[in-house]
């Protein structure tokens, strides 16, 4: 080889060993895309996670959405027609621009100022409203899950759905838990009935008067008889139809079309790395999976609808209208309110996950205002717990005074939750990554879901003011 051509070679060799230094980031990127994607893929199937169960709805229900019925349910649903103390709708403490879940730590029912956001006033009731976004796949409701079906599927009523008495199952002839469900908040004197001398003295009597009134407004007969063949034909609204519209508006709620579930269905992109790498610790060294499920009855909503002690820490406001339990009726004994059972005392259904981001207070007393106070209590509830703060923890000064005890809460408190669980900073942020977008389906947004708030409502009364 001559002097020329061996040079020439050595700088294409060179070169080539440039490029491959060059390109060798890409190839590497790539390879760990791929391996992240791999580990997330199997990490999903694992559980049983698929990402489509927004899209089973109408499958589930046997028949498509009837939109014009769902529109009547979203006008009652904002109407304060429906509360005897002529103040409160359901509206008032389900929100719409915050996923239909509340303002406040701590729910405001009667006696508020007609404002729906931060600056609402009035005496509480014991609980944190929940969003009730996605909750037609939810086999348990409330906070102590006192409404559910036995079936552990909402869409089946044959084992029955059972309500506290005076219910009972006597609503169990009825499609769906969302219609049984729909029976109840009317006949709740803090949420919306009121304590005036003059409300009937049983729930059948007080859902009498709510459909008297609907029948004396010659608006609601009109909508109801574009529904309810019986009623166009003279017939009366009964409350059954009122439930039945209420829960086809719960019904249009679901935005189950977060980027993990896009990714599930194989669009891989639809993730961050960071929220990959949050959801691998979620189902994995984080061990969030094991109370906020995915599989079976949990119906992907990350929750096993179960009731749990984790140790919240105990707040009761300075005005309400429940009486709290314990000797200083200051604490909330949650599921023993409805066994009855002492061991069952300070647990509570594990909170579903799905667009968490929309919420501004975390568990159910909303005594945490951040999600990163949040997810830090569930990393170590028992040290969180004892150096619980409510002034710092940001909730309303009418919170920061009754604290409850937490030594017997913690004596309770779930194994899953007594020993911490150790975060890099790195990790810590990647999981609130996961739990803040990657579980937010970006239709659920403040700005589209304000539209579903009606300008107007038959009864003629003022709709809320909604910050």
């Amino acid at each position: 080889m001559c002097i020329r051509q061996y040079k020439l070679s050595v700088v294409i060799a060179a070169l080539v060993c440039v490029g491959a230094v060059v390109l060798s980031p890409r190839a590497s990127a790539n390879s760990t895309d791929d391996v992240l994607n791999e580990q997330l893929s199997a990490m999903l199937s694992r559980h049983g996670f698929t990402g489509r169960v927004g899209l089973s709805l109408e499958q589930r229900l046997g028949r498509k959405i009837d939109t014009k019925l769902a529109d009547l349910g979203r006008l009652t649903f904002h109407d304060s027609l429906l509360g005897l103390n002529d103040d409160n709708s359901c509206s008032g403490c389900h929100s719409a621009p915050l996923g239909f879940g509340d303002s406040q730590s701590i729910a405001i029912g009667i006696g508020n100022n007609n404002i729906v956001g931060p600056d609402r006033t009035g005496p509480r009731n014991q609980r944190r409203t929940p969003l009730i976004l996605n909750n037609v796949f939810y086999p348990a409701l409330m906070w102590n899950s006192r409404f559910s079906s036995v079936s552990g599927n909402p869409f089946d009523n044959i084992a029955g759905f059972q309500f506290p008495l005076p219910e009972g199952f006597s609503l169990s002839g009825l499609p769906h838990l969302l219609t049984a469900q729909a029976f109840i908040p009317t006949t709740e004197k803090p949420e919306m009935t009121g304590f005036h001398p003059s409300v009937p003295g049983t729930n059948d009597g007080i859902r009498a008067a709510v459909v008297e009134r609907l029948n004396a407004n010659a608006e609601y007969r009109k909508l109801f008889g574009k529904n309810f063949p019986e009623v166009k034909s003279g017939g009366p609204i009964t409350y059954e139809m009122l439930a039945r519209a209420i829960a086809e508006f719960e019904f249009t709620l679901v935005f189950a079309d977060a980027p993990v579930d896009k990714f599930a269905r194989g669009q891989k992109n639809a993730m961050t790395e960071d929220e990959k790498r949050g959801a691998l610790i979620f189902f994995g060294s984080g061990n969030c999976v094991s109370c906020h499920a995915v599989s079976g009855e949990s119906n992907e909503m990350f929750s096993d609808f179960r009731q749990h002690v984790a140790g919240i820490p105990q707040i009761a406001p300075a005005v309400g209208n429940v009486m709290f339990d314990g000797p200083g009726a200051n604490e909330d004994f949650g599921l023993e309110q409805v066994t009855g059972n002492p061991n069952d005392r300070y647990a509570f259904r594990t909170s579903p996950l799905r667009n968490l981001a929309l919420q501004p207070t975390f568990f159910h007393n909303g005594c945490f205002t951040k999600l990163d106070d949040a997810v830090r209590y569930h990393l170590n509830a028992i040290g969180a717990a004892q150096g619980y703060n409510p002034i710092t923890a940001g909730v309303d000064a009418d919170l920061q005074g009754l604290q409850g005890p937490i030594a017997p809460v913690l004596a309770r408190i779930d194994p899953a939750l007594a020993t911490p669980v150790t975060l890099s900073t790195e990790e810590f942020r990647q999981l609130i990554a996961f739990l803040r977008t990657g579980l937010l389906d970006p239709k659920a947004n403040a700005h589209d879901l304000r539209k579903l708030i009606p300008a107007r409502v038959p009864s003629g009364k003022s709709v809320h003011v909604f910050q």
